[in-house]
């Protein structure tokens, strides 16, 4: 990655200086512009920094650019003189120029980069900061629930046993599910995971889905459409069912109201978008900002704390989508109820 890294870099700079060069050839011998040269090479020298890795390459570009003015656009034509006075100073004020560019467009390189990992630092504690509680909770409840049955299973009727293991079952999977989509972001959060892409028929991932989603809640009924047109869309199957079921459990625990769920897929030769839309209560506007970012979710404030894992499950298929290279949306609808949207790019089919 190292040695592909610097081809770039070379390949980069040297393409950036020979358009400088003939730019500058071009006006030397049709305008007489040459005032304009040094300024084109600075120009190229921060065009080069801005581009590449580093100081070295930005560097570079200022001393050729420096050794290119003075052999080509100052007389003696076509020669080395450093000869003379005037020269030899516009040659150390044109480097000392362009090396305190190219540094200057590293540091601010630098900041940015810097900025961009506070930000997914930030991120990652809002993330643990969410999930703290919501792990604990099942937990306990399954310690609780299990040890009651082992100190007391005699004063238990066989409905109430039953009851109670139902209980431990639910949590059981809900840490499942709570463990599998942590695992995903954290992952690829961390560049550990490479996306794969297959074409996948969309008929067969909607029946996937369906199958899961109903096993899991066999009274929620989904409405779906799909293309009538044979459609196939570059993704990785099973990251994209965690997408499409984190969305549609979204709704089921927190749309409050709801009696309608759909699921709906467009395919265009550029775009795929899945959409899934519920007529609940809808999304609190404080909270549509952060909503993929996993520091909040879209329950009330008096919610059921082991259901308060929306924001990281979305957060999950926000990072996901991105990963694919897609977009991922949640808007409000005006008659009630809220949409979720997210966009798989067609064009990988081609690469």
């Amino acid at each position: 990655m190292k040695k592909t890294t610097i081809i770039r870099d070379i390949k980069i700079t040297a393409v950036i200086l020979a358009v400088c060069f003939v730019i500058c050839l071009v006006l030397h011998k049709s305008t007489k512009a040459d005032t304009l040269i040094p300024a084109i090479f600075v120009l190229g020298s921060f065009l080069v920094s801005s581009a590449t890795n580093g100081y070295i390459y930005g560097i570079i570009a200022a001393f050729v650019s420096m050794l290119a003015v003075n052999y080509a656009f100052t007389f003696p034509f076509f020669k080395f003189s450093f000869t003379a006075s005037e020269n030899l100073i516009s040659a150390i004020i044109m480097i000392a120029i362009s090396v305190m560019t190219s540094t200057l467009t590293t540091k601010l390189k630098v900041q940015e980069a810097v900025r961009a990992e506070n930000e997914k630092e930030k991120t990652r504690s809002n993330l643990l900061r969410a999930i703290s509680h919501d792990l604990r909770t099942p937990l306990t409840t399954i310690y609780g629930s299990s040890s009651a049955l082992i100190e007391n299973k005699d004063n238990f009727t066989e409905e109430q046993k039953e009851q109670i293991l139902k209980g431990i079952s639910q949590d059981a999977q809900w840490l499942s599910r709570m463990v599998e989509n942590l695992l995903s972001i954290t992952k690829l959060d961390n560049g550990n995971m490479k996306i794969t892409k297959v074409p996948t028929v969309v008929d067969e991932l909607v029946d996937s889905v369906l199958i899961k989603f109903n096993n899991r809640y066999p009274d929620c009924n989904v409405i779906v459409e799909t293309p009538e047109e044979f459609a196939v869309v570059p993704m990785d199957p099973l990251l994209i069912e965690q997408v499409i079921i984190n969305i549609l459990e979204n709704a089921v625990h927190h749309a409050k109201g709801m009696t309608k769920l759909s699921f709906k897929i467009f395919v265009s030769p550029q775009k795929a978008v899945f959409q899934i839309k519920d007529n609940g209560c809808g999304i609190p506007d404080k909270k549509l900002k952060t909503l993929f970012t996993g520091s909040c979710d879209t329950s009330d404030e008096g919610a059921d704390s082991k259901r308060s894992n929306a924001g990281i499950g979305l957060s999950v298929c926000s990072t996901i989508i991105k990963a694919h290279g897609g977009d991922i949306e949640a808007q409000n609808l005006k008659h009630g109820g809220a949409v979720f949207r997210f966009s798989l790019n067609m064009e990988d089919m081609y690469e």
